[in-house]
């Protein structure tokens, strides 16, 4: 038997089709949920962890960098919380869990208070932090954060895309 990935794809392209499956973001309404992204204006969100979010939302939402034309607004509120877990005899802990969470909504440019669609998306990460340096520490809760945004993001992302992909404008 061959073992032709082509070959593989292309089956179960063929087996997702006949089902009814589309993709998200692709052909018809798909091309509609795209064009929808790329006029929501993300507003900002206080704090570092705020800004990495942000970003993270504006790299997922925009497929030109930018919005095309502002039609609606994207609040957030973000937030993430430390947990210290393996905890020493020496009141000292050995594993560091983060746990972020941001409850969102969208409204129409003008309409502050005529909620569209709102939402949350949670996040969990976590790091070991036995015989680690401060700097590498520092370094390592760094990047987890990073990670947590994208993770968040991801999900606003999709789940702003399944509505769009039902309530286009077109």
């Amino acid at each position: 038997m061959s073992s032709n990935p082509k070959f593989f794809v292309a089956v179960v392209l063929l087996c997702l089709s006949g089902c009814g499956f589309t993709p998200l973001y692709g052909g018809g309404a798909g091309q509609n949920a795209v064009a929808e992204l790329d006029t929501v204006h993300v507003e900002n969100i206080p704090d570092r962890t705020g800004q990495m979010l942000r970003q993270s939302l504006q790299q997922q939402l925009y497929t030109a960098g930018a919005p095309t034309t502002e039609l609606y607004a994207l609040s957030v509120t973000y937030t993430i919380n430390q947990n210290y877990v393996g905890i020493q005899s020496d009141s000292s802990s050995t594993r560091d869990r983060f746990n972020a969470a941001a409850v969102w909504k969208l409204t129409p440019i003008g309409y502050p208070g005529r909620t569209l669609i709102s939402g949350n998306a949670t996040a969990v990460d976590a790091m070991n932090i036995i015989d680690q340096q401060y700097f590498a520490s520092n370094l390592e809760s760094d990047t987890i954060k990073q990670q947590l945004a994208e993770q968040i993001a991801r999900q606003i992302t999709i789940q702003l895309a399944a509505w769009f992909r039902v309530h286009h404008n077109s």
